[in-house]
């Protein structure tokens, strides 16, 4: 049963609820014999029927508990109430880093105690062998009594060999601050997986702006392990080749370009922005590589930029929510939650779309397409559309109908076949294949959003050279489909990796978590 605030969890009586993320909820408590307040996370009731869930929420809190630093929320406790397993820990009131970047920029000594102090803790817990695997601004909370602590070990793995907290291989952590190695599954992730993240919340601290940012989650991950580090004097000019150096390095794609360790890091940055007034104080060390032939003949070549400010740049896609009043402690924010939906630019062709209603989801009953739109009849029952599909099978709509109707019934296999006859029956309509798609994903059908996609790219686009627009739909559309459960008995991997061996690869990543 769901925590019930006024209620009394053995010794802590629950005052308030804090946040609520993808796994747990965090209340604020009371604790009457020690006299001080507590922050509780507990685990969703949802969870419970999976024992998976238990398991992983129970490693979680004995991996956490090891941790024990002056920049590290600190667990007092953990227990099970009506089993419901929870955490209490320290009760900090404060902000999130997240919430300060966009109340504006960081004033250099600001700057470097947070990177020093998440340095200090990061190293601190990678010397226990334990890893966060989930960097970024909203897991970083900045006390009122001056205190930076790193936040949410819930994502945290053991890398020791034998000790593993978290499910085999996988692929966890958000995608703005995922690390190459995490987005493409790998299961030998070490200390600099966390100093890529820890290098993408400093890019994005110096520069005013994430590195990556895109409309899809796919897109994201995608840059991440293929796109070149936007250089950063190509967004703020003031920034010191010095510390544009220490960004590259920490941002390298390959791990072993990076930093060996947040302290190396953390030095570096220091070194960096103490030489700032002082060119003659320049970092030796060496770029990554492919970098240093270049960086100066870009710096000199290209013209001076005007500095975007903090508001306008950091990235609006963030799927984490605004930043919560001052006194909530740990962050739970649901790092793998869907962003807000959105129309894509090929969709704005004039379509009046009434399509495809599943149970709710999706509107039955089509009767004609003129001009691009579909007319659907919503009163159309089983029968009546499977005889008109029968006495029309060359007619397309006619078998879209019979679609929407047999999925409103529950009938899903049979809407499936509905749907491939319909594709059949409309040749080579491009049109009506990726509206289809289109409509479906729209309403978040993912699975058969990307089914109907990937049929019409293999018959239209087989070489794989397709619109960006439609390659991003389809991106999104298989992203998402991947948390379907019978996402792999409608949609062969093998079958995407023949035009989009990328899509394919992090499409196998994605399975290893969902």
């Amino acid at each position: 049963m769901p925590f019930v605030v006024g209620e009394t969890i053995g010794p802590y009586r629950i005052l308030e609820q804090l946040g609520r993320g993808g796994m747990a909820t965090v209340f604020k408590a009371y604790h009457a014999s020690l006299d001080r307040y507590v922050a509780i996370k507990a685990l969703h009731p949802a969870f419970m029927e999976d024992p998976n869930f238990h398991k992983r929420f129970q490693r979680e809190a004995r991996v956490v508990a090891k941790l024990e630093h002056p920049n590290i929320v600190p667990i007092y406790d953990f227990s099970e109430y009506e089993n419901r397993p929870y955490l209490v820990m320290k009760y900090i009131t404060g902000d999130t880093l997240k919430a300060r970047l966009r109340a504006g920029s960081l004033e250099q000594d600001e700057l470097l105690h947070i990177v020093k102090s998440i340095g200090a803790g990061m190293a601190y817990a990678h010397k226990q062998g334990i890893l966060h695997r989930d960097i970024k601004p909203s897991n970083v909370l900045l006390a009122d009594d001056g205190r930076v602590y790193l936040a949410d070990f819930g994502l945290a793995r053991i890398a020791q060999a034998g000790e593993s907290t978290l499910s085999s291989d996988m692929m966890l952590g958000t995608p703005q601050y995922i690390s190459p190695e995490q987005a493409m599954g790998l299961s030998d992730l070490d200390e600099r997986t966390d100093i890529y993240s820890f290098g993408v919340m400093l890019y994005e601290m110096v520069v005013g702006q994430a590195p990556f940012n895109a409309d899809t989650p796919f897109s994201i991950i995608h840059d991440h392990i293929y796109t070149p580090l936007p250089l950063p004097h190509t967004i703020k000019p003031d920034i010191s080749e010095g510390v544009e150096r220490v960004l590259l390095k920490a941002l390298a794609k390959d791990r072993a370009d990076r930093y060996a360790s947040s302290d190396d890091l953390v030095a570096a940055f220091t070194q960096a922005i103490s030489a700032q007034d002082d060119p003659a104080a320049a970092l030796d060390a060496p770029l990554p590589a492919g970098t240093a032939p270049t960086l100066k003949a870009e710096r000199q070549s290209e013209p001076v930029q005007t500095p975007i400010s903090v508001s306008e740049a950091l990235p609006q896609d963030d799927p984490v929510s605004e930043s919560p009043p001052e006194d909530i402690p740990l962050p739970s924010d649901e790092s793998s939650a869907k962003p807000a939906r959105r129309r894509r630019p090929w969709w704005q062709i004039a379509l009046a779309v009434v399509a495809l209603l599943v149970c709710g989801v999706l509107t039955v009953g089509v009767l004609s397409s003129q001009n691009d739109e579909i007319v659907l009849n919503p009163d159309m029952s089983l029968a009546d559309a499977a005889e008109q599909a029968n006495e029309n099978p060359d007619d397309p709509y006619a078998w879209l109908q019979l679609a929407g109707v047999s999925w409103e019934e529950g009938l899903v296999d049979d809407a499936r076949s509905a749907f491939d006859r319909a594709l059949e029956a409309a040749g080579d309509d491009e049109n009506f294949y990726f509206l289809v798609a289109a409509s479906l994903a729209d309403e978040e059908v993912w699975g058969d959003a990307a089914r109907i996609y990937l049929r019409g790219i293999q018959r239209f686009y087989p070489d794989g050279n397709l619109p960006p627009e439609i390659q991003e739909a389809f991106h999104e559309a298989v992203y998402w489909a991947t948390a379907s459960p019978d996402f792999k008995e409608i949609i062969f991997i093998e079958d995407i990796a023949g035009f989009d061996p990328a899509m394919a690869q992090i499409t196998k990543a994605r399975l290893l978590f969902v």
